[in-house]
């Protein structure tokens, strides 16, 4: 079962120069609460794995929209991504030297952090190969399988996974509305401590068995939430 905390008891636990995985597309689906708490506190030198850098503004007119925040505040050492286009402060601060910005196709990372969850050695895949991703720090090496060439991508963990679910269960079991299961699901997987951020908090058995698409046993800690 995991445990229910403050947003700023979950934000502290995160040490400085921490590698953490947060689930979101472009905010969609992100843990914002516990991002704008983390902002506030200000912890540093952080390893960022997300689909993106999200946005200076949100839909909902805030402004360093999701992931946006931590990367404003200069929290970010390094960041692993797939799309960075939407928020110019991670192209500046990549261009003065203060941020290092790897880029990762999308299905490659999803499967990368998948395979960090599962305990596989690692993604065969022919995206980038004779591109300057082969030459990439998370390309193990080139294999040839049946006279075609694939990049052997290494596996992805981090030390904390943050999540956004619509509704989590007192079990810690995790109902995404829509889209915004995006990388949550696999993230959930591949980190040691996860800490997911609720919506909307409700007893056991309120969330129908089909209906958990991350079950509790891997969540450790859960914050914010209405009953």
């Amino acid at each position: 079962m995991p445990k229910f905390i403050s947003m700023e008891d979950a934000a502290r636990m995160i040490p400085a120069g921490a590698t953490i995985m947060v689930g979101g597309f472009m905010g969609c689906g992100s843990p914002h609460g516990l991002l704008t708490e983390l902002a506030r506190i200000g912890t540093g030198g952080l390893t960022l794995i997300c689909n993106d850098g999200a946005c200076p503004n949100g839909p909902d007119g805030s402004e360093f929209y999701g992931v946006a925040k931590l990367i404003h505040n200069r929290q970010v050492k390094k960041l692993i991504a797939t799309h960075v286009g939407l928020n110019p402060e991670v192209a500046a601060q990549m261009n003065e030297g203060t941020l290092l910005v790897e880029l990762i196709p999308q299905g490659s990372l999803a499967e990368m952090i998948r395979a960090g969850g599962y305990g596989l050695g690692g993604v065969l895949t022919p995206t980038g190969y004779g591109t300057i991703v082969q030459d990439a720090p998370h390309v193990h090496s080139v294999i040839e399988i049946d006279g075609v060439n694939y990049l052997l991508e290494k596996p992805i963990r981090a030390d904390f996974a943050l999540l956004g679910g619509h509704t989590i269960d007192r079990a810690g079991n995790i109902w995404y509305k829509g889209t915004t299961r995006n990388f949550n699901l696999p993230m959930a997987t591949a980190a040691d401590i996860v800490i997911a951020e609720a919506e909307h908090i409700v007893e056991i058995g309120a969330i129908e068995p089909e209906n958990m698409m991350t079950p509790g046993i891997l969540v450790d800690y859960v914050v914010g939430g209405m009953e």
